[in-house]
């Protein structure tokens, strides 16, 4: 922490505050998330997010595909591993 910030930590906490009320507005509403456990308060995060956007199927028109061309003489070759991120969560 900031020498400057502790010896101001009124001003600063009240600066917060007005900043807060002035911008806190139904059109644009803040949303705070507790932040000590960083993994904890992403997850937290993400569910709020997910919980404000609605479930509703989307009216579309089909969508038809072309057939897949198939060159059986372009051969990809494994990337190395490392360039993959871990599976930690998956079952693979």
């Amino acid at each position: 922490m900031d020498l400057q910030l502790r010896v101001r930590w009124q001003q600063s906490t009240k600066a917060k505050k007005g900043k807060f009320d002035r911008t806190n507005i139904p059109e644009a509403p803040w949303s705070i998330v507790e932040g000590n456990n960083k993994k904890r308060a992403r997850l937290n995060c993400i569910a709020h997010l997910s919980s404000l956007i609605p479930e509703e199927e989307i009216p579309h028109d089909p969508i038809a595909l072309p057939d897949r061309v198939c060159d059986l003489n372009n051969v990809r070759r494994p990337l190395r591993a490392s360039l993959h991120v871990p599976d930690r969560y998956g079952d693979g």
